[in-house]
């Protein structure tokens, strides 16, 4: 974070000062929520959650070097006290954003904010210092917190922005106030707590309403490709910029195919020029996230040549999605676990059959959650493409949602044991160590709940012990 005194802080927040022997002492080190993480110079937020009150380690984390703690009652040690911590850690967020020179970037969308939040911060960080949302930390709490990381040096900050209802976006971006606000897509992702697509197309475009008009240099990028969101340029007084495969969009590819092992390649034009592109990343559905990050990089003064390079060279930063791990047997292991939803449970089965053409595929899936009345139906689709798309072999692991994949697979056509309907991840893992063969490859996808990563781990790292349940 830039240096900030105490006293400063304390007035920014609106907080009271107790046990601060000197309050010209400045906060030089990170502000953290985590102890284990407080070191010299920092300041500890201290949040009372159901399991885990951070004001018991105020000691612990002056002891360890930081400046003072925030938090909701006097603590025994130098604190800024004040009514809400977590509002008051927004606004030390938006203070901060405000005395930076920095352009702030912030994303939004159903499927991909991810994985095109690093492709961004990739791109730019070959042109200029950034910082960016570190995984998906994209709420209340995280997107502050990933602000105030930003130094003196910074001159991007890249925000991914997640929303559970409508006004989320509106309160993440009145706290980081973005110049450049991008849209990827509107899908059903929390369909269940949204209750429809134009529901959440309009918490998503609550990003747009928020940025700066054309002439400030507000700039909306939106994804040509998706008709909901292709709608937001009538919600924005900024300039509109589209990306996407369409003719119509500014930033467009051109000519996409999948090299022999899945990876997308394809011809990027951009309004200065053209170039081609080869990505690291594996699965067609990358090509709509380089495109949004070549659409920013663009804005921010970036040749065609110089985006192409760098998204070519970069890669996943973020755990769990598509990680793809070769075994010294020929196993490939696509750990794509992190979560799921509809959106990105297709594209991953259909980056699985690229990577697996002329060899047997697996893939291990479970529930999508947050569907509301929509879940059997879409468990009941993503089984029927796994079979429309020739996987070998559908694993479903869980409770009712996964009886459904297995059962869309079973309707499909899929009979025999080329489905399997197992109760957990350990079933699933002695599964696939009893029939697994050199060359096969597996996907590992669900929502995050159901911790399908440890199926992935398990078959990366060989164990022969069981896995850890939860």
């Amino acid at each position: 974070m830039i240096a900030l005194s105490l006293a400063e802080i304390a007035t920014v927040v609106g907080g009271q000062t107790h046990d601060i022997p000197d309050t010209s002492v400045q906060v030089t080190g990170q502000v953290v929520r985590d102890s284990r993480e407080a070191g010299p110079g920092s300041l500890f937020v201290a949040f009372a959650g159901e399991r885990v009150d951070g004001h018991d380690y105020a000691a612990a984390v002056v002891e360890a070097g930081a400046a003072a703690v925030l938090a909701s009652r006097p603590v025994g040690v130098p604190a800024i006290v004040v009514d809400d911590v977590q509002r008051a850690l927004g606004a030390l967020a938006r203070h901060v954003v405000e005395r930076l020179g920095a352009t702030l970037v912030a994303l939004t969308g159903s499927a991909g904010k991810t994985s095109t939040k690093d492709l961004i911060a990739q791109v730019l960080r070959t042109k200029a210092p950034t910082v960016f949302t570190p995984g998906s930390l994209n709420n209340e709490i995280g997107l502050p917190l990933t602000a105030l990381s930003a130094t003196e040096e910074t001159r991007f900050l890249v925000l991914e922005m997640g929303a559970r209802g409508i006004g989320h976006i509106r309160y993440l971006a009145d706290l980081t106030p973005p110049r450049i606000g991008l849209v990827l897509n509107v899908g059903t992702a929390h369909i269940g707590e949204f209750g429809g697509r134009e529901q959440i197309a309009q918490a998503k475009g609550e990003l747009v309403e928020s940025l700066p008009p054309a002439e400030e240099g507000g700039v909306a990028v939106l994804n040509a490709d998706d008709p909901l969101v292709r709608a937001m340029a009538s919600r924005t007084k900024a300039r509109v910029l589209l990306f996407g495969e369409s003719d119509e969009a500014d930033v467009r590819a051109e000519n996409v195919r999948l090299t022999g092992s899945g990876q997308p390649s394809f011809s990027l034009h951009t309004p200065t020029g053209c170039s081609e592109v080869t990505m690291r990343l594996y699965g067609e559905h990358h090509v709509s996230n380089a495109l949004a990050a070549a659409a920013v990089a663009h804005e921010l003064g970036m040749s065609a040549d110089e985006i192409a390079t760098a998204l070519s060279e970069a890669g996943s930063l973020s755990r769990w999605r598509m990680e793809v791990t070769e075994r010294p047997d020929g196993v490939t292991v696509v750990n794509d676990a992190y979560n799921a939803n509809p959106e990105s449970m297709r594209a991953a089965l259909r980056a699985l059959a690229a990577m697996g053409k002329g060899r047997r595929t697996w893939a291990v899936l479970g529930q999508m959650a947050e569907l509301g009345d929509e879940a059997l139906a879409e468990h009941d689709a993503v089984g029927r493409l796994a079979v429309r798309l020739n996987v070998s072999k559908l694993v479903a692991v869980g409770g009712r949602e996964a009886s459904w994949l297995q059962l869309g697979a079973y309707n499909e056509g899929s009979w025999g044991e080329e489905s399997v309907h197992v109760s957990d991840a350990q079933s699933a893992v002695d599964l696939l160590r009893s029939q697994l063969r050199p060359g096969d490859v597996v996907l590992v996808k669900a929502s995050r709940s159901v911790g399908l990563e440890r199926v992935a781990q398990a078959l990366v790292e060989g164990a022969e012990g069981e896995v850890a349940v939860r």
